[in-house]
């Protein structure tokens, strides 16, 4: 049996450091796509959430999307064979008819849903072709229920449940005085229909007798057989068939490999394990889960068919701002409002790139545009995000569609937009329990300008005291996490909400100059600029700084 992929999910995706307008979109999308195409759609994202969105998502009871740092093609997206054998007791018979069945050459053996084993095609023909030891029955500690059910048999006597510990094969082909010389006490004997033979082998202790051509038991010997503790099997095969089966009975743990066993976990990336694999000459590799399940085995093979992750990415169109491992995967759609990037793909995607003041606003078009009803909850992280996005409206990326959104949103959420705003942009500055790098990191973007690479964050609260606060945080460690994170400059926006400017703390050699430059204002101490009038990161500062630094 075959596992595929094909029912595999679809990821929409913020940027990393998500902000409310990257995580509440990438919710509200995931839930139009799964309504209008029925698709397995899931929110994800590839950060940790910072207060404000927090306090978004606890406020209307929604989950938050679910944590992937790394996109690249893993073991779990590979088809793979969930064949196993679930018992070593199995028989070497059994076994091969599975592999056959599956066409495969390798089956995993599993105790309790473990692995415990691998067994081969070329380990069973071994076997069969090795085998010159009569007492290897016994030596495999055979159950009778592999013999029974290898020589097609019926129990006339006994338990099927006994187990061959002792004594050897023999075939009584001659005269019982023959065989008394021939037999010991728990021997496995395979004759046909002599009543003097069968008698002869009962009285001298056969722990088993294999009757051949389906020949009737007499009810006499039937009788002794049970008084003595022989064991009956009537078979419909002759004896020469049987002496050839009859060592495919073995169970598997006899022969099967226990050590030193080559596997990989669904989570592993297949560029991490493909040397391994190359390497080894084994056919197919068993894949456990992180409890050390079997799950399924892989080969060489399915790397042709491997199924890369589909993304569908929301709030950011950069690879430096992507999910690690993006180019690895397929891109299906890109829904943005920021300027154009560096995202490449392999084949056509749907791009929709709008100048609005969130994504969710994009979104929201998008639900009416297919006449999706639009829930209370859906509605609260769409207005929380244009809200967010927008600074209550007072940013410049706002425009009057994202005003129509926010309108049309806080009544189906039943919510007082303005006031709503002021709770969430206080539970988003209350940063009293959040480290220096957790503060910079809350909302931080890379940016690459020619040869340089920048990062840019930014902390908005409607209190100028918390904003000092923060300052005297965050700028002693700057420098100290720019050159942590390898950046030629780091620039830190400390945006008061309600007087509608901002503070900018920089490091990096280039800093001082770049600011004067681009807002001819006044440096502090070659760390810190006041800039009148800006509170976008995207749509006043980042355009002046790339005016600056790319002329």
């Amino acid at each position: 049996m075959k596992r595929k992929t094909d029912d595999r999910p679809i990821f929409v995706i913020g940027h990393k450091n998500p902000d409310t307008d990257s995580v509440c979109a990438a919710i509200a999308y995931a839930e139009l796509k799964r309504q209008i195409s029925g698709k397995n759609y899931i929110a994800a994202r590839c950060g940790h959430l910072n207060e404000e969105t927090h306090y978004v998502l606890d406020r209307f009871g929604v989950q938050p999307p679910v944590y992937i740092t790394d996109v690249r093609t893993q073991v779990r997206d590979m088809d793979m064979h969930t064949l196993s054998g679930d018992s070593a007791l199995l028989s070497l018979n059994k076994a091969g008819e599975m592999m056959h069945e599956a066409d495969v050459v390798t089956l995993c053996i599993t105790e309790n849903g473990k692995l415990s084993g691998i067994v081969t095609s070329d380990d069973i023909v071994r076997a069969y072709m090795d085998v010159y030891d009569d007492r290897i029955l016994s030596k495999a500690h055979t159950p009778y229920e592999n013999i029974i059910e290898t020589l097609d048999g019926q129990l006339i006597a006994g338990d099927k449940a006994q187990v061959m510990d002792s004594g050897k094969v023999v075939i009584a082909a001659g005269s019982p005085e023959t065989l008394e010389d021939a037999l010991e006490e728990g021997d496995l004997v395979i004759l046909g229909n002599r009543y003097d033979t069968q008698l002869c082998a009962i009285e001298m202790g056969a722990g088993c007798l294999i009757i051949c051509d389906g020949a009737k038991v007499a009810a006499s010997i039937t009788k002794l057989a049970l008084e003595k503790g022989t064991s009956i099997i009537v078979t419909p095969h002759n004896t020469f068939t049987v002496a050839r089966l009859i060592h495919q009975s073995l169970p598997v743990s006899f022969i099967m490999k226990k050590d030193g066993l080559i596997s990989f976990r669904m989570d592993e990336y297949i560029e991490d394990i493909e040397p391994t694999m190359t390497q080894m000459r084994h056919r197919y590799f068993p894949v456990l889960d992180k409890r050390d399940n079997f799950v399924g085995m892989i080969s060489r093979r399915n790397f042709m068919g491997v199924k890369k992750k589909q993304l569908v990415l929301v709030d950011h169109n950069e690879k430096s701002q992507a999910v690690r491992g993006m180019e690895d995967a397929e891109i299906l759609e890109i829904i943005d409002h920021h300027r154009l990037g560096t995202v490449n793909t392999l084949s056509p995607v749907f791009f929709r790139n709008q100048p609005l003041g969130s994504s969710s606003t994009i979104i929201w078009q998008m639900y009416n545009e297919n006449n999706v009803k639009i829930s209370p909850g859906i509605a609260g992280l769409l207005l929380s995000a244009i809200l967010s996005d927008t600074l209550m409206y007072k940013s410049p990326t706002c425009t009057e569609t994202d005003r129509i959104a926010g309108k049309e949103l806080s009544e189906i959420a039943g919510v007082d937009a303005r006031q709503f705003a002021r709770e969430m942009f206080r539970a988003g500055s209350n940063l009293e329990k959040k480290t220096a790098d957790e503060i910079i990191r809350q909302d931080f973007k890379r940016f690459s300008i020619g040869d340089k690479t920048i990062g840019i964050g930014q902390i908005n609260a409607m209190d100028t005291e918390e904003l000092s606060l923060i300052r005297e945080r965050i700028l002693p460690v700057l420098d100290e996490k720019r050159k942590e994170a390898e950046l030629d400059i780091v620039f830190f926006l400390l945006t008061d909400i309600i007087g509608e400017n901002s503070e900018v703390l920089f490091a990096g050699r280039e800093g001082a100059w770049v600011i004067e430059n681009a807002f001819s204002c006044q440096v502090e101490d070659d760390e810190r600029a006041m800039l009148p009038g800006v509170v976008s990161r995207k749509k006043q500062f980042l355009p002046a700084i790339l005016e600056v630094m790319q002329g």
